[in-house]
C-alpha cells in the first residue's frame, strides 16, 4: 500500500481563502497537481484559519472489507508525516473521488462510499483530530457527507465550477501551478499502449533476455556483467542524444535546426499523446529491449541516475518514459527500473506530481524495490533532492578521476615497454623525440570541460576522455 503523503506545491506558500465545500472541491486538483481518479485524499489543516498542510492519496480499495484497514493506515500516515514536518494537524478534510460505473449515477457512488467516508472520520477521530469536511466527487458533482443543509449541499449533488473560472484557478495560474490532466492520464504515459508493435517489442525482449541475462548471472568473475554495464550505458548515451535535438525540435539554444522558431513552439503539445508517439519513434525495439534488460543491474541503473539535471535530465525523463511503455507482457516487472529513474529525474527537476505517479507505479509493480521506496518516502516527506544530487555528482567525479588515473598509468607502462634499451641505442634521437612527445601528451591530459557534455559536441557525457569508461 503506497500512500503519497505530505505533497507540496507552490500553492502551499500562497494565501487564499476557501469558503465552503464548493471551493474545497474545486481546489483539490490544484493542490495535488492533477485530477485524482478513483482516489481517497486526506488533507491536513493547521492553525486557527485551517492552513493546508500535508496530504495523503491512495486508490480506493475495490473490496469494502479493506476499507477499515485503509482508513487507519491513511490517518496514521498523514498524522505521522505532518508531525515529522513539525506540526500535528488540527483538522482534516476528506475527499473521495470516483467516476460512476456503467449505469451508475454520481449519487449512487456517494451512497456506496458512505461507509468508507464514515470509517475515515472514525479513524481520524481516534487520533483526536476532527474531520471538518468529507466530500465525494463523482460525475462532475460534489456531495458532502458532513453538511446537513440541503440549500448548501443538496442530496442530488452540486455541479463543480467550470474549469478555469474559480478564484483557485486564477491563483494557481498566477503561481505557475499546472493541472496535468487526470491521474489516469498521467499513469497512461508510463504504460504500454498496445497495438501492432507490441508483439515486435516482445520478441526483441525475448532475444535480449536470452543474450544479456546469462552474461549478468552466470559469469563468476563479473566480467560479463561489467561488459553489459558498459554496453548498456554507451547505448543509453547514444539514444539520449536523440532526445536533445531531433529534427525539427528546439536545441540547447532554443532554436530548431534550420528554423528560427523559439523553443516554446513545441511546448504546446508537451505531455500529449502526439509528443509521446514522437518519442517512441526515436527508440528502436531492439535498442529498447537492450536498455530495459541492462537497467535491471543495480549498478547500471545507479549510473544512469546521474542524468538528473539540465538538458540531460529533460532528455532522460523522456527516455525513461519510453522504456517504461515498452515493458510489454510478460516483462511488466522490468518497468520498475525505468519508472524509478523517471520518478527520480522528475523529482530532481521539481516535477513532484510526475515523480509521485512514476514512483507509485514502480511500487505497484514491486513493493520491495528499495530505490523506489526510498525516493517515494523522501519525495513525499518534502525533502530536498539536492542531497542525493550531491552524492551522485561526487560518485561520478570520483569515478572519472579514478578512470583518468588508471588511464594515465596504463599509458606510462605502454611507453616503457615500447622502447627497450637496444632500440634507444640504435635509434637514440628518434627514440628521445617519441618519448618526449608521449610524456607531453600524458601531461596534457585533462578531464573534458563543460563543453564536452553539451549536445552537439559528440556524445552527451559529463566529462572524461573519449574511449575511456567515463567518456565513451
Amino acid at each position: 500500500m503506497n500512500a503519497n503523503h505530505h505533497e507540496s506545491s507552490d500553492l502551499t506558500r500562497t494565501r487564499i481563502t476557501l469558503r465552503g465545500p464548493a471551493e474545497l472541491a474545486d481546489a483539490l486538483p490544484f493542490v495535488l497537481g492533477f485530477h485524482p481518479t478513483d482516489s481517497v485524499v486526506l488533507v491536513a489543516l493547521h492553525g486557527e484559519h485551517g492552513r493546508f498542510g500535508g496530504r495523503v492519496r491512495l486508490g480506493i480499495p475495490s473490496s469494502p472489507s479493506e476499507w477499515a484497514s485503509t482508513a487507519d493506515h491513511l490517518a496514521e500516515c498523514l498524522v505521522e508525516g505532518s508531525s515529522r514536518s513539525g506540526t500535528r494537524p488540527d483538522g482534516i478534510v476528506v475527499f473521495l473521488c470516483q467516476d460512476p460505473a456503467a449505469g451508475e449515477t454520481g449519487r449512487r457512488v456517494m451512497e456506496r462510499l458512505r461507509p468508507f467516508a464514515q470509517r475515515l472520520r472514525t479513524a481520524c477521530g481516534a487520533l483526536d483530530i476532527p474531520v471538518y469536511e468529507a466530500l465525494c466527487i463523482s460525475d462532475g458533482l460534489f456531495f458532502s457527507y458532513c453538511c446537513p443543509d440541503a440549500r448548501c449541499c443538496p442530496p442530488d449533488g452540486t455541479p463543480l465550477a467550470l474549469s478555469g473560472t474559480s478564484v483557485m484557478a486564477a491563483t494557481a495560474a498566477y503561481a505557475g501551478v499546472q493541472v496535468r490532466g487526470s491521474l489516469r492520464d498521467m499513469e497512461r504515459r508510463f504504460q504500454p499502449a498496445g497495438g501492432p508493435r507490441e508483439e515486435e517489442q516482445r520478441a526483441a525482449l525475448d532475444a535480449s533476455a536470452a543474450e544479456i541475462v546469462p552474461r549478468i548471472l552466470e559469469d563468476a568473475e563479473g566480467k560479463g556483467r561489467d561488459e553489459v554495464r558498459e554496453t548498456t550505458l554507451r547505448l543509453a548515451r547514444q539514444v539520449l542524444r536523440r532526445f536533445v535535438n531531433p529534427p525539427g525540435e528546439a536545441g540547447p539554444t532554443g532554436r530548431t535546426a534550420g528554423s528560427t522558431a523559439p523553443r516554446t513552439v513545441r511546448a504546446g503539445i508537451a505531455g500529449t499523446a502526439e509528443s509521446d508517439a514522437a518519442d517512441d519513434a526515436l527508440v528502436e525495439t531492439g535498442e529498447a529491449a537492450a536498455l530495459i534488460l541492462g537497467l535491471q543491474d543495480r549498478a547500471t541503473r545507479d549510473r544512469a541516475a546521474e542524468w538528473m539535471e539540465g538538458w540531460e535530465g529533460a532528455a532522460a525523463l523522456r527516455l525513461w518514459r519510453v522504456l517504461a511503455r515498452r515493458c510489454v507482457a510478460p516483462y511488466q516487472e522490468h518497468a520498475a527500473a525505468p519508472l524509478t529513474l523517471a520518478g527520480w529525474t522528475a523529482w530532481s527537476a521539481g516535477d513532484e506530481p510526475t515523480a509521485r505517479v512514476a514512483l507509485g507505479l514502480a511500487l505497484d509493480i514491486d513493493p520491495e524495490y528499495v530505490f523506489a521506496r526510498l525516493l517515494h518516502q523522501a519525495c513525499n516527506e518534502g525533502l530536498d533532492p539536492e542531497s542525493l544530487r550531491s552524492c551522485l555528482r561526487a560518485e561520478r567525479d570520483s569515478r572519472i578521476a579514478s578512470d583518468e588515473t588508471a588511464s594515465g598509468t596504463s599509458l606510462q607502462v605502454r611507453t616503457r615497454v615500447a622502447h627497450p634499451r637496444s632500440s634507444r641505442q640504435t635509434l637514440r634521437k628518434p627514440g628521445r623525440q617519441t618519448r618526449g612527445a608521449e610524456r607531453r601528451s600524458a601531461a596534457g591530459v585533462r578531464p573534458a570541460g563543460p563543453a564536452a557534455g553539451k549536445p552537439g559536441s559528440g556524445s552527451p557525457r559529463r566529462g572524461g576522455r573519449r574511449d575511456t569508461r567515463s567518456g565513451r
